[in-house]
């Protein structure tokens, strides 16, 4: 994990995680023939998602996936906070007003 994943990395690690997928739904929608977008054996390479033996063959992240995926959201919230507040400007008059005056 000494590399920041990329962003498909991270998509595809929040889609397993947000509820149970097997591998016939994995295959569907990550499955690619591009060798620039292997996210799916990338993830089975680095240890990052599992195919369980069940009757499912349901897909989850491992404890290092869990970890990668908690990381990345931990600097991101971080990163969030961190940034300047954007100033609001307040129209004192509503543009509808501005409209019908013309």
């Amino acid at each position: 994990m000494s590399e920041e994943p990329s962003l498909i990395m991270i998509q595809f690690l929040a889609w397993v995680a947000d509820r149970p997928r097997n591998y016939a739904q994995t295959m569907d929608a990550w499955r690619t023939s591009c060798p620039r977008l292997s996210v799916w054996e990338d993830a089975i390479i680095e240890s990052l998602v599992r195919i369980e033996s069940n009757a499912n063959r349901t897909v989850r992240l491992t404890k290092r996936g869990s970890a990668m995926l908690e990381q990345t959201r931990r600097q991101t919230a971080a990163e969030t906070e961190n940034q300047t507040p954007r100033i609001k400007v307040q129209a004192k008059t509503p543009v509808v007003a501005h409209c019908a005056a013309f």
